[in-house]
């Protein structure tokens, strides 16, 4: 009876230790539900899917960074693409940093929501007119980017869509579903 009530209680003691460690594998997003990019378009609110966090820039500064992903799963046969939503800074030589950033006053910086049609792509963008849409970084590193984002996007026809409620936190270069 020794004999196995002490191999017992090692297999149990290690169990209950693996169960309450600490995940230090940078987590995957999929499973831990840290990491999103959200907002509502128009009223309607949207968890949005294939999201990227993509930057670069020299000497460790952010001189470009994009943030975007579809409404839905991108579809894997080939059928209609999904609305997209991205927002894009530019800052060649310079450094983006946590901080608030607008448009019209940030001339390097659009953002753009995308409804593809049988006919070609309805594009809404910051391009157009003089609308403004704010990003506001609460952290950038080359872990990820976290903040809040709203304002308006516009066609060619005039006709305008406002985005609200818009929130990020996303790993860099990783590709997130919620």
């Amino acid at each position: 009876m020794k004999t196995f009530l002490i191999p017992f209680c090692l297999i149990i003691t290690v169990l209950c230790q693996n169960a309450c460690s600490k995940d230090n594998s940078g987590g995957d997003s999929s499973s831990t539900g840290d990491y999103f990019f959200r907002a509502a378009v128009g009223g309607r609110k949207v968890d949005f899917h294939s999201v990227n966090f993509q930057g670069g820039g020299d000497d460790n500064r952010w001189e470009h960074i994009v943030v975007g992903g579809y409404e839905e799963s991108y579809p894997a046969s080939g059928g209609p693409v999904p609305p997209s939503l991205d927002f894009e800074i530019w800052r060649l030589g310079g450094n983006i940093v946590a901080g608030s950033y607008a448009t019209p006053a940030e001339p390097n910086m659009i953002a753009r929501y995308a409804v593809q049609q049988p006919d070609g792509t309805l594009l809404y963008n910051t391009a157009n007119s003089n609308d403004v849409f704010t990003v506001k970084i609460e952290a950038i590193s080359q872990e990820g980017i976290k903040g809040t984002f709203s304002g308006t996007v516009r066609n060619l026809a005039g006709q305008a869509i406002s985005i609200t409620d818009g929130s990020f936190n996303l790993p860099y270069q990783t590709l997130i579903n919620p």
